[in-house]
C-alpha cells in the first residue's frame, strides 16, 4: 500500500484578483513530498517559489487568493479550512523558517519566552517542561550552552545563531512540515552549510518533510533529495537532485546549472540565460520560457507543454520531450 505523502498540492493555482483583471502567479503546480523527505522549489526571483509557500501556509493576503487546486497535508484538505483551524494547523503542524531571522523574532522578549510561548500555545505541558524542552531545542540546534542563552535577546545573536534559534522555534511543536523559505540568503557561505545541514539532520531524525525554497542551486544540490524547478508559475521540471543538476533536460535549467560558476572550469566570462522573467501581465503565449529559449520550435510559441517524461526520475515540461518531436 502506498504511503500517503506528508504533503501533496494539486493542481494549484493563485490569482491577484482586481475589478479589471486577474493575473496568474501559480498556475497548475502539483507537488508532493514524503515525510523525512526534503523537496527543493527552485528558480529565480519573481518564479512564484515564496508564494507557493505561502500558500501552503494560508498567508496568501489579498487581492491573492487561491482559485483552483487544492492542499493536502497527511490526506486532510488544509486550503479550505477556517482560519482559526488553519492557524492551528500552522503553528502545530506546519513550522516556518523565514529569510530573516529578525522577522520571526521579537526583540524585546528574550529567546526562551519565545519558545516556551510557542511551545505551550500549541502542546499541552507545564511552564517547567515547556522550558525543559526550550533547552533541549537550543542544545540539537547547536547553540553553546543553551542554558544560558535561554535568557539572551534576539539581538545578543549572530545572523548564524538567530537562523538557529527560528529553526528551533519552527520545530518547537514537532510539525509534519517544515517550509524554509530562503533560510540561508543573508548568511556566510561557510554559515549556510552548517544551517542547510542542520536542517536537513533534524527532519531526517523527526521524520518532518521539507520544502526548501531557494534561488541557489548550489544549496539545493547539497541539501534536496528532489528538486522542482519553477518558471513564471509553473513547475518546469523536476526530479531526483542528482539527475536534474548532473543532467538537466529542460532548456532554463540546462541555463541555470551552466551559470554556476566551476573550480575546474576558467572563463573570463560566466554563462547567462538570455532575457528577464516576464512580468505576470505579459506572459507570452505558449511555454513562458520560449522567448529566452535557443531550443525553441514553433509548438512552444503556440501552446503550454505539459510535465512529459524526459530521463529516467525527471519529468520536464518541454515539447523537446513530446512524442511529436521525438518522432521526428
Amino acid at each position: 500500500m502506498t504511503a500517503v505523502p506528508t504533503l501533496e498540492i494539486e493542481d494549484l493555482r493563485v490569482e491577484f484578483v482586481g475589478r479589471d483583471r486577474r493575473l496568474t502567479a501559480i498556475d497548475g503546480v502539483s507537488l508532493q513530498i514524503a515525510a523525512g523527505e526534503v523537496l527543493g522549489l527552485v528558480g529565480e526571483s519573481g518564479a512564484g517559489k515564496s508564494l507557493t509557500g505561502t500558500a501552503i501556509t494560508g498567508l496568501l493576503e489579498p487581492p491573492a487568493r487561491i482559485t483552483r487546486g487544492c492542499i493536502r497535508l497527511d490526506g486532510r484538505r488544509i486550503d479550505n479550512l477556517p482560519d482559526a483551524d488553519l492557524r492551528h494547523v500552522r503553528g502545530r503542524e506546519i513550522g516556518v523558517v523565514f529569510q530573516d531571522p529578525l522577522t520571526s523574532l521579537n526583540p524585546l522578549y528574550t529567546i526562551g519566552r519565545q519558545l516556551v510561548e510557542t511551545i505551550r500555545t500549541h502542546i499541552d505541558v507545564s511552564s517547567a517542561e515547556a522550558r525543559g524542552r526550550a533547552v533541549h531545542l537550543l542544545g540539537q540546534v547547536g547553540l553553546p550552552e543553551p542554558g544560558k542563552r535561554f535568557d539572551s535577546f534576539p539581538h545578543e545573536f549572530s545572523g548564524g545563531m538567530r537562523q538557529r534559534v527560528v529553526i528551533a522555534l519552527a520545530l518547537c511543536a514537532n510539525p509534519r512540515l517544515v517550509i524554509a523559505d530562503e533560510p540561508t540568503t543573508a548568511l556566510d557561505v561557510s554559515i549556510q552549510a552548517q544551517i542547510t545541514g542542520l536542517l536537513k539532520r533534524l527532519c531526517r531524525e523527526r521524520r518532518s518533510a521539507v520544502l526548501l525554497i531557494t534561488h541557489d542551486m548550489g544549496v539545493i544540490a547539497e541539501t534536496a533529495d528532489r528538486v522542482a524547478v519553477m518558471y513564471a508559475g509553473r513547475i518546469v521540471e523536476i526530479g531526483h537532485v542528482r539527475d536534474v543538476v548532473h543532467s538537466p533536460m529542460h532548456p532554463y535549467t540546462q541555463g541555470l546549472i551552466a551559470s554556476i560558476p566551476r573550480l575546474e572550469r576558467r572563463t573570463d566570462r560566466l554563462l547567462q540565460i538570455r532575457g528577464t522573467m516576464p512580468p505576470l501581465g505579459d506572459l507570452p503565449v505558449g511555454c513562458a520560457f520560449h522567448p529566452r529559449c535557443a531550443q525553441v520550435i514553433e509548438r512552444c510559441r503556440e501552446q503550454a507543454p505539459h510535465l512529459m517524461r524526459a530521463s529516467g526520475t525527471t519529468t520536464a515540461a518541454c515539447w523537446l520531450y513530446g512524442p511529436c518531436h521525438a518522432e521526428n
